[in-house]
């Protein structure tokens, strides 16, 4: 993740209280993703100020900040938990639940496998087992300054004390949320976006995301589903201004999740000029950098990401931070001491890293081959069903249209079909969870080996086989295939 930082034109200004969920109108909500769902039946409640006598459930042992907690969990993970519960198994649970929703890369295990167990892993000296300098060993941050210099084409070398590591992507926001804004400012973020940063940025440092809603709708030659502009940015900051909410920075995910959509340099400086023009920090989040996987889409960086998602290892919870204002990198180091990592795998990342033959030579060729055949896949076996899907060559997913399995065009039905999913044992994200504005969109997760996906797909043919198309068809010039649109 890469930050830049924006100018301050006088002290932050504190709001009295954060307004509530009807305060802010629709365009300031608490969705949070949890890959799953939020039960239908569910409201979401007023979030108030730390402090706040306001009772989110009636746990006699929890204080408020901590029912409020509670009820993120309770509300969001419902999915998620019924998964673990009857997880698919070859052998052991074959009836179990596929999960297609959860964005993690399951294809080149035999890979990493190999490369983690080589004896230049397993190394063990007393300075792994201290405490380190809490923005990490100097060791691990060399590695990644160099890994990024090179990976993101860095005109200039990176330098490893302008680099933070922490314990996953989770810990990076709620960190730079807390040191960046005061209680009740705002990030904007556009949407569909990945809904955990909602709870990333609330739990701790009780800041909002204003969203900058995109929709469907192609309205010229030049224009593309779900497509951000400089416009759309503009009036959802005014929209916060209007409501009194102050805006701090801009969220920005490249490639983009759930989209799969990577922005063009010409559209990544539009979006910095705006940001700079209203004295914006800029947050980048480019998770999926190196997941990339045809050949025709143009990525470029903004010099910063996370990449332990490129290398499929999203359970060893691994994050870096490269910002150029040492007040935010000492700001974020010093929570590092509840979010840093342990030295033993910070050993390992950094000979993972530095390994770049097997890095250039091995794995990203094999991982990109592997990405590309199975997204290939279940383009055909979608296109097979006539379901419209927008897919631009990065990332682990799908962004699928179902809006035409939707009697009414509603989040209470896009709910019930996901549902229906579940029953028949497949796990999908919905759009809600994102935040999209238009009910019935799915992200469709293939970064998973090829037995999985063809029963997950099974599952998901018999499901909307099942369903009678009441709902009027979208029209057509709404969706198209963005790799039809190559910029």
């Amino acid at each position: 993740m890469f930050t830049l930082p924006g100018k301050e034109s006088g002290t932050p200004t504190t709001c009295a209280g954060p307004a509530s969920t009807q305060d802010l109108g629709s365009s300031y909500g608490h969705c949070l993703e949890g890959e799953c769902s939020r039960k239908p039946d569910q409201k979401l409640p007023e979030l108030h100020g730390v402090g706040d006598p306001v009772m989110f459930s009636d746990s006699s042992y929890l204080s408020s900040r901590g029912r409020m907690i509670k009820w993120f969990w309770d509300s969001a993970e419902e999915g998620y938990r019924t998964y673990h519960m009857d997880e698919y198994d070859e052998d052991k649970n074959p009836s179990g639940i596929i999960n297609l929703g959860t964005s993690e890369n399951k294809l080149c295990f035999d890979l990493l496998s190999r490369r983690l167990t080589q004896p230049d892993m397993q190394w063990v000296e007393p300075s792994l087992l201290q405490y380190a300098d809490w923005r990490g060993h100097l060791f691990l941050r060399e590695e990644v300054a160099k890994f990024l210099s090179f990976y993101c084409k860095s005109p200039a070398p990176l330098k490893p004390e302008n680099v933070v590591v922490l314990n996953g992507c989770a810990s990076l926001f709620s960190a730079l949320a807390t040191v960046l804004c005061e209680v009740g400012e705002a990030f904007l973020i556009p949407t569909p976006y990945y809904g955990a940063i909602t709870q990333h940025v609330y739990l701790y440092g009780n800041v909002r995301l204003a969203y900058v809603y995109l929709d469907s709708e192609v309205t010229g030659t030049d224009t593309r589903p779900f497509q951000l502009t400089v416009e759309k940015l503009e009036m959802a900051l005014q929209e916060a201004n209007s409501k009194g909410v102050k805006v701090k920075g801009l969220i920005l995910i490249n490639p983009q999740n759930p989209l799969g959509d990577v922005y063009s340099l010409g559209e990544l400086q539009e979006y910095l000029v705006f940001a700079k023009r209203h004295q914006l920090h800029v947050v980048v989040d480019e998770v999926y950098m190196l997941s990339v996987f045809e050949e025709s889409v143009g990525y470029r960086s903004v010099l910063r990401c996370f990449f332990l998602q490129d290398f499929g290892m999203s359970g060893l919870r691994f994050g870096t931070l490269y910002t150029e204002n040492q007040d935010v990198a000492t700001a974020v180091a010093s929570l590092c001491r509840y979010h840093g990592l342990s030295g033993l795998v910070q050993y390992q990342m950094a000979q993972l890293l530095r390994d770049r033959d097997w890095i250039n030579q091995v794995y990203l060729p094999e991982n990109h081959a592997r990405l590309k055949a199975a997204h290939a896949y279940v383009s055909e076996e979608l296109r097979a069903l006539g379901i419209p899907f927008l897919s631009g060559g990065a990332g682990f997913f799908i962004w699928v249209d179902l809006r035409k399995y939707l009697p009414e065009a509603t989040f209470e039905e896009e709910m019930l079909l996901w549902r229906r999913f579940l029953d028949k044992k497949v796990l999908l994200s919905f759009g809600k969870a994102f935040e999209c504005k238009e009910p019935g969109w799915f992200r469709f997760v293939f970064s998973d080996k090829a037995h999985r996906l063809r029963l997950g797909m099974q599952r998901v043919r018999q499901v909307l086989e099942g369903e009678a198309q009441v709902a009027e068809d979208p029209p057509a010039c709404k969706t198209q295939e963005l790799s039809d649109q190559r910029r």
